[in-house]
């Protein structure tokens, strides 16, 4: 299932060490996982520290090979009662792509509403490529979801991505009542990079005047930059995404090294977390990630921060938008949409 790393590589010396003492990574695969990380593969996907930029964005992703094991099937995707529609927002440098999902069953105005952003790690990633975790989102959680696709590196530097996200949040607080929404049930949500936006914007609401989200649902987020983790070491020839991708992103993000004093990206030792919204944490176990999402977990609970941590076996980094084949997923989304359901209540009498 992994593509092999060039002989003589001092990564691929690193990877069968640890492999040798912890075991391979993908043998703890669930099968509908591995089906699609197979397929992945067999669609010529290569891993990102072999690539550029653009060729990453243009080359076969997890929905590409969702799409890939379906047409074998013969299965045709179910109308999930979801309407989207392409606009265009507010951006802290000029107009936005953006994508809005309107789930069956809404109200005429004043409906919940979440704001997401994609994961990507900072350089990839699009309104297409997380389609299914914003269009899961909408359905289950019968909120209005609004997806920004943000500046991503190197093309723009850091931190254009969290100006565009809190230009979006202010967007969407001023537009709410036009769209049919509820400015006052307002939710946070994103994955890897996206979570990691999700937490800056209620850091920014939280020290400012305006409407605050009422939760922050973080898939997998970026919460640091310790490649010494647990789950660093565990994923270290793991696909789609291991700590040589994770390398590649960053040195995209930050032209180098980053810098390890950075408050927007090392939220997991930040002393200030106090205040926030609940947090909802959806963790993969075969991912880089998993440990520093534990890490900011504790944070937060240690700030006083109401925080659910879950970390789902079997399945990788990207796996929430996967419902359509891997059963993981639903259980994640289900799991935020029932967390959502509660924020999004009115307070009891």
């Amino acid at each position: 299932m992994t593509d092999s790393i060039p002989t003589g590589d001092p990564q691929d010396s690193i990877g069968r060490l640890a492999e040798l003492i912890g075991g391979d990574p993908t043998a703890a695969l669930d099968a509908d996982m591995k089906a699609v990380l197979d397929m992945l593969t067999q669609l010529g996907a290569q891993r990102l520290e072999q690539l550029t930029p653009s060729a990453a964005r243009a080359q076969p992703g997890l929905p590409d090979a969702v799409a890939a094991l379906m047409a074998v099937a013969g299965t045709v995707a179910d109308d999930d009662g979801v309407v989207s529609e392409d606009i265009t927002i507010s951006g802290a440098a000029g107009d936005l792509p953006a994508r809005l999902y309107r789930p069956a069953g809404l109200l005429p105005r004043l409906n919940p509403m979440v704001l997401y952003f994609h994961g990507g790690g900072f350089v990839t990633g699009d309104l297409d490529s997380h389609d299914g975790s914003a269009r899961g989102l909408a359905r289950r959680s019968g909120a209005i979801v609004l997806s920004v696709d943000y500046r991503l590196a190197p093309e723009h530097a850091w931190p254009s991505a969290h100006e565009d996200a809190w230009a979006a949040w202010t967007w969407l607080g001023d537009q709410a009542h036009r769209l049919g929404g509820d400015p006052r049930r307002v939710a946070v949500v994103g994955e890897d990079a996206g979570a990691n936006l999700a937490v800056h914007v209620a850091l920014r609401a939280r020290d400012g005047r305006g409407h605050r989200p009422i939760h922050q649902a973080l898939i997998h987020p970026m919460a640091g930059t310790d490649f010494s983790t647990p789950s660093y070491a565990e994923t270290l020839r793991a696909l789609p995404i291991d700590m040589p991708a994770m390398r590649w992103r960053l040195r995209q993000v930050f032209a180098g090294a980053p810098p390890e004093d950075e408050p927007l990206l090392q939220l997991a030792s930040r002393q200030d977390l106090a205040g926030l919204a609940p947090a909802s944490i959806i963790l993969a176990q075969i991912d880089p990630l998993r440990s520093e999402g534990e890490m900011l977990a504790a944070a937060l609970q240690q700030a006083g921060v109401p925080v659910a941590c879950t970390v789902y076996d079997g399945v990788t980094q990207g796996f929430f938008g996967l419902g359509q084949i891997v059963t993981k997923a639903l259980f994640a989304q289900a799991e935020l949409a029932d967390a959502l359901a509660r924020a999004f209540a009115p307070p009891a009498r």
